[in-house]
C-alpha cells in the first residue's frame, strides 16, 4: 500500500507539471491566434513583420497590429488573468463554489459610475458628468472606477463590522442589487441613444483598450496579481475554515480584508477598461481545478493566471468572428463559455447529486 502511494505521488506531479506547461505553451499561440485572425485574417509571417517592423510588412497591416489588435490581445490576456485569480480568492474566501469577483457588487458600482456620466444630471452636476464625458474613454475608465471604489470602500468599511463570511457576502449581494436598481431607475429618465450607449458599455469588450489604457491597466493588474500570488499560503489555511487558519497563525480578518482588496481591484480595473466582463471569473478557477487536480493555491493561482489569459484570448478571437466581418458582443462568448462549466459544477457537487437522487 505504502509504495503504490509512494509511486502514485510522483505521477500526480508529473501530470500537473504538464498541464501547466500547457497552459504556459498555450499562452503565446492563444496570443498570435488572437493578433493574426480577425475581420481581416493576418498571415503569421505578415504578423510577425510587422511585430519586428522590418519594414517587409505592408504599412496597413502594421497599423492593423499595432494599433487594433496587439492592445486588444495584451488587455484580454490581462483581464483573463485577473478575473481568474480574483475568482479564486473570492470562491476561497466565501467557501462557495458560485462566488465570482463581482459578487461584492464592484461591477455595479463601475456601471453605476459609467451610466452617470452617460446619462449625466441637471444643474452643476450636469455640468460635471458633462465635462467628464467630454473626456472620452478616459472619461468613462474615471467613473467607472470611482463607482467601483466607492462601492469596494463601502463594502470594506461594513466588513469591519461582520464577522462571518456569510453575512458578509449577503451584504455585498444587497448592495449590489441596490446599485443595479438605482441604474435602472436612471436608464428609466434618460433618451434611448444615451441608454443605448450604456448598453454597449455594458456586453463588455477587449478592443477598446490603448495603449495609453495599457499605461496604467497594466502596471495595476501586474502589482494586483503579484499580491494575490504572495497570499496563497494563507488562503490555502481558509481552505479548512477560519478556526482553522487561526490555529496556524493566520490573521484571518486581515487576510480577509487584504483578499477582498486585491480581488476588487483586478475586477474593478478589468471593468473600468473593459466594462463588466460575464463569467471568467466564475468559470476560470473551476476549469483549472479540474485540470490541475487539487484546491492547493500554490498550483491553483498560476493556473488560474495562465488559464485565464488563454481563455480570454480564445473568446476574444471568437468574439471577432474570423473572416466573417461581424464583431459579436464580448459577453455572449463568455456566457456560451462559463454557464455550462457552471451546469456542471453544480451536477457534480454534493447537495446536486443528493437533490437529484431524492
Amino acid at each position: 500500500m505504502t509504495a503504490a502511494v509512494s509511486t502514485a505521488v510522483p505521477v500526480v506531479r508529473q501530470r500537473r507539471t504538464i498541464v501547466l506547461s500547457a497552459m504556459a505553451l498555450g499562452v503565446p499561440v492563444a496570443f498570435a491566434l488572437a493578433v493574426t485572425l480577425g475581420s481581416t485574417s493576418i498571415p503569421l509571417r505578415d504578423a510577425l513583420a510587422a511585430l519586428m517592423r522590418d519594414g517587409s510588412a505592408a504599412a496597413a497591416v502594421q497599423e492593423i497590429i499595432w494599433t487594433v489588435r496587439l492592445p486588444r490581445a495584451i488587455t484580454a490576456a490581462l483581464a483573463g488573468a485577473a478575473l481568474g485569480v480574483a475568482g479564486v480568492q473570492m470562491q476561497t474566501l466565501f467557501r462557495n463554489p458560485l462566488a465570482e469577483p463581482y459578487i461584492l457588487g464592484v461591477s455595479s458600482g463601475a456601471s453605476l459610475g459609467v451610466s452617470l456620466i452617460i446619462i449625466g444630471w441637471g444643474g452643476a452636476a450636469g455640468a460635471f458628468t458633462a465635462g467628464v464625458a467630454g473626456l472620452g474613454r478616459a472619461g468613462t475608465v474615471v467613473a467607472a472606477s470611482a463607482g467601483a471604489a466607492a462601492v469596494l470602500a463601502l463594502v470594506l468599511a461594513l466588513s469591519r463590522r461582520v464577522r462571518s463570511v456569510i453575512t458578509l457576502l449577503i451584504v455585498g449581494v444587497m448592495v449590489g442589487s441596490v446599485t443595479t436598481s438605482l441604474i435602472t431607475v436612471l436608464l428609466v429618465y434618460t433618451d434611448p441613444q444615451r441608454a443605448q450607449q450604456f448598453v454597449s458599455w455594458g456586453l463588455g469588450s477587449f478592443a477598446g483598450t490603448t495603449w495609453a489604457d495599457l499605461t496604467l491597466f497594466a502596471p495595476v493588474c501586474l502589482v494586483a496579481l503579484a499580491a494575490a500570488l504572495a497570499g496563497v499560503k494563507a488562503l490555502n489555511a481558509l481552505l479548512l475554515g477560519e478556526n482553522y487558519a487561526r490555529t496556524m497563525g493566520v490573521r484571518v480578518r486581515l487576510t480577509r480584508t487584504v483578499t477582498l482588496l486585491i480581488s476588487s481591484v483586478l475586477a474593478g480595473a478589468v471593468t473600468a477598461y473593459c466594462g463588466p466582463v460575464a463569467f471568467l471569473g466564475l468559470a476560470i478557477p473551476h476549469l483549472a481545478r479540474l485540470a490541475l487536480g487539487t484546491a492547493d493555491h500554490r498550483l491553483l493561482m498560476p493556473g488560474a493566471v495562465l488559464l485565464g489569459a488563454v481563455v480570454a484570448l480564445l473568446c476574444c478571437v471568437a468574439a471577432q468572428v474570423p473572416g466573417g466581418g461581424v464583431v459579436l458582443p464580448l459577453n455572449a462568448v463568455t456566457t456560451i463559455l462559463g454557464a455550462p462549466v457552471v451546469i456542471l459544477v453544480l451536477l457534480r457537487s454534493r447537495a446536486a447529486r443528493a437533490g437529484l437522487a431524492v
